[in-house]
């Protein structure tokens, strides 16, 4: 499968620029019921719904946070490396700001940095009235794919 430069949505699937070895219900992107909504190499937009990702106390779950940040810094970086490089989590930083308790949180990946062998990115991630609910920061590191991959 292959991320799109057109909005198209990716609802549920990897969008990684590689063909996954596990299939997409075993995805955590999957499970947590995250969409992509724009995927270009300068900005990668993605969702996810509160519902099913709370915590004890009925509040968004920050490691919620964390897997929406990772997912789409991720997925800008995989598309920032080029073909038959992939991107590795090395650093993820997460500030929550508010609560989100319901409805749907988006996520905006925009890129810091752009190396060799490493790409950072900025993640804000808002709730559906626009307030900044967590702000984090990834760093990818590049590498040219396993072979067999």
């Amino acid at each position: 499968m292959t991320a799109t430069e057109n909005g198209e949505a990716l609802t549920g699937e990897n969008p990684m620029l590689f063909e996954s070895q596990v299939p997409d219900e075993e995805l955590l992107w999957h499970r947590m019921g995250m969409e992509v909504t724009e995927c270009t190499p300068d900005r990668v937009v993605g969702t996810m719904p509160v519902s099913g990702n709370r915590q004890p106390y009925g509040l968004l779950h920050g490691g919620a946070n964390a897997v929406l940040a990772e997912s789409l810094g991720s997925t800008a970086a995989v598309l920032n490396a080029g073909p038959g490089r992939i991107a590795v989590g090395l650093e993820l930083s997460c500030t929550h700001h508010r609560a989100a308790t319901d409805g749907v949180v988006t996520g905006v990946a925009t890129p810091l940095h752009r190396g060799g062998s490493t790409a950072t990115y900025e993640i804000v991630i808002t709730d559906e009235r626009g307030k900044r609910t967590c702000s984090a920061r990834l760093t990818c590191v590049l590498r040219d794919q396993p072979p067999g991959q």
